[in-house]
């Protein structure tokens, strides 16, 4: 690893604040941001990142080389909560081990806005249909977790009433059919959660407004998004900050193996997504983002439709490991490493 860019990372305005967020909570200071303030930031995030790609997308067009890595983008959010499942059933019943399963299945937009950050200090260009690759990544790994912890409860529960029932073999049919039954009235609410979530709707939006307006309109509202976004960015991670260190309480409760998980599995994950980006041919900027998409983890989006779906899963569990462990992990050696591995493999 380039350590010199890792100290750089580490010692850059954002990740400086979300340190000071950190510590403030330590230290039981009274610090805060009010709710309304937070959302603003959201809202102003996810708008200069959309128009920013939009322009950037409208600037370059849609090729075959955008088509595929938005394909090898969405099959691996859709993919990745299978392997996740299958590890996370050593220690966890179905519906909490495909909550975390989808968690790191789906994405952190506001890691990928870290990122973009990162980028742009650095003066390292990418594409806008990265834009593209959150929104449409963000719900696959919502649906296949879902299918994955129904599946698994369904199971459970019916192998539960054969045992109550002292395994009689007709019991076992009317408790399988009922649970499926159960299972699947919130199907449509979930579905909707997923593809209606604030932040997808915001971001791909602005996408199709920076899209359709280009140059001449980025030009017109450039000094409301492009010049205030690093200082708000500070602002916005000052309050993750906050969050995540409040959430560093919960992880007693998850045990090493979860502990493991949430530091490995991104980087595994990021490695991955460096290798296909290194495939598809992209630029270093693309395969950084594409790394960090792959190795992020939802905590917004996923436990939003979750607690409909999978109501038996635990949000102290995979909240605190997403937000807490991974999201820190992403944002502070995560995308100097990423960086590396896409300086290193893909085109310049």
């Amino acid at each position: 690893m380039d350590f010199g860019l890792l100290i750089q990372n580490l010692l850059s305005p954002p990740i400086l604040f979300f340190a000071l967020g950190m510590a403030a909570t330590l230290l039981r200071s009274d610090l805060d941001l009010p709710a309304a303030v937070t959302r603003a930031l959201s809202i102003y995030l996810l708008m200069a990142i959309g128009i920013h790609g939009g322009v950037e997308l409208a600037g370059t067009g849609i090729s075959g080389q955008v088509a595929l890595t938005l394909v090898v983008a969405v099959t691996a959010s859709a993919l990745f909560p299978f392997v996740s499942y299958a590890i996370l059933r050593r220690w966890l019943d179905p519906a909490n081990a495909a909550a975390i399963a989808a968690c790191y299945g789906s994405v952190s937009v506001v890691t990928f806005v870290t990122a973009a950050g990162f980028l742009d200090r650095a003066e390292i260009a990418y594409s806008g249909f990265m834009v593209a690759a959150v929104a449409l990544m963000e719900s696959p790994a919502i649906v296949t977790g879902v299918l994955l912890g129904r599946r698994g409860m369904m199971k459970l529960e019916a192998s539960e009433a054969r045992g109550a029932a002292g395994g009689g073999a007709p019991d076992a049919p009317r408790a399988g059919s009922s649970a499926a039954a159960k299972h699947s009235s919130g199907g449509r609410s979930v579905l909707h959660e997923a593809l209606t979530n604030g932040a997808v709707v915001l971001l791909v939006g602005s996408l199709l407004i920076g899209l359709a307006t280009g140059e001449r309109g980025w030009l017109s509202i450039k000094p409301f998004v492009k010049d205030p976004f690093q200082g708000l960015l500070c602002l916005f991670l000052l309050d993750m900050g906050l969050m995540a260190a409040k959430r560093l309480r919960d992880l007693r409760r998850s045990g090493l193996p979860l502990l493991i998980f949430a530091l490995v599995t991104p980087v595994a994950q990021a490695t991955l997504g460096a290798l296909c980006a290194a495939l598809l041919g992209l630029s270093r900027g693309d395969g950084m983002l594409l790394a960090v998409l792959f190795g992020s983890a939802s905590y917004i989006a996923v436990p939003a439709a979750v607690r409909i779906a999978l109501p038996r899963a635990n949000p102290s569990l995979f909240v605190p490991m997403a937000l807490a462990v991974t999201f820190p992990l992403n944002i502070t050696i995560g995308m100097p490493l990423y960086l590396m591995m896409a300086s290193s493999w893909c085109n310049p």
